[in-house]
This record gives C-alpha cells, structure tokens and sequence, in this order.
C-alpha cells in the first residue's frame, strides 16, 4: 500500500510539501475551554472557539464560537456561526449564524445572516453590495478618513 509513500517535491530540509486536494477536509484548530489566547490568530481552515481570544482571528474556512466562549477582537472568515460572545467586527464573505445564545457587540458585515430568536446583534448590520465594498476595502488610519461620514 502507498498510503504513507510521497510524490511529492521537498520542502528545504527534505520534508515533502502537503498537498490539498478538492474536497478534502480542512484542519480544526480547537481553543480549549480553560484556555485563553492573546494574539492574532490566523488559518486556512476552520477555528473553534470554546475558551477566550483577545486578538483578531483570521479563518479562510469557519470561525466557530461555542456557547461561553469569549471573543475580544475582530473575525474574517468565510462563515461564521457565533453561539458565544463576540466584541469586534465579523467580516463574513458569505454567511454569520448567530445562535441563541450569541451576544455580538459590534458590526457585521456579510452577504448571508441567520439570526436564531434570542441571539443578540448590538451593532450594525451590512449586507450584500455595502458588505463586499466593506470588506474590499483596506482599513484607512484616522488621519485619512474624512471629516464626514456616510449614514
């Protein structure tokens, strides 16, 4: 059997370099309970928060925030189902569930919301054209934003 053989190019050091294949499932990065995180936190797949993170976190697959569990800081992923507390902006690209027992304190910005009774969304709430623009567009420093603003 080849199931531990590689045809794949090494990496520096001789280590083959990993492939992805269409379909195959992505990495689960678990924040614990009992844990808490400060810092940025970044991924190609999926990360589930069960414990707290003080930083903003970056999941090119799903964002996960289990019941209890604390987010200090802003999420950007493709999906994101919240069931714990979020303080921060969520930028989706296509889809936030937010659980009964979701409290969110801060804007979202994404092209597909589920909002389950009893989940709270203390923030605002853009979608479709005004998310993507949101989201495409670079973060400016105070000094270049102008006087006005858009209501």
């Amino acid at each position: 059997m080849a199931i531990f053989s590689s045809s794949t190019p090494a990496r520096e050091g001789g280590a083959p370099e990993p492939q992805r294949r269409r379909g195959e499932p992505t990495a689960v990065s678990i924040i614990g309970k009992d844990m808490t995180i400060t810092g940025d936190l970044e991924t190609e797949g999926v990360i589930k928060v069960e414990g707290a993170v003080r930083g903003t976190i970056r999941a090119a697959t799903q964002v996960l925030v289990s019941p209890g569990a604390t987010i200090d800081g802003d999420l950007h992923t493709r999906e994101a189902v919240v069931g714990g507390t979020v303080r921060g902006t969520i930028h989706a690209e296509e889809r936030v569930e937010v659980q009964a027992t979701a409290v969110i304190a801060g804007d979202i910005h994404t092209t597909r919301i589920l909002v389950v009774e009893g989940g709270q969304v203390n923030g605002e709430i853009k979608m479709g054209e005004a998310a993507e623009r949101r989201m495409a567009a670079p973060a400016k420093s105070d000094e270049q934003q102008p006087a006005w603003s858009e209501s």
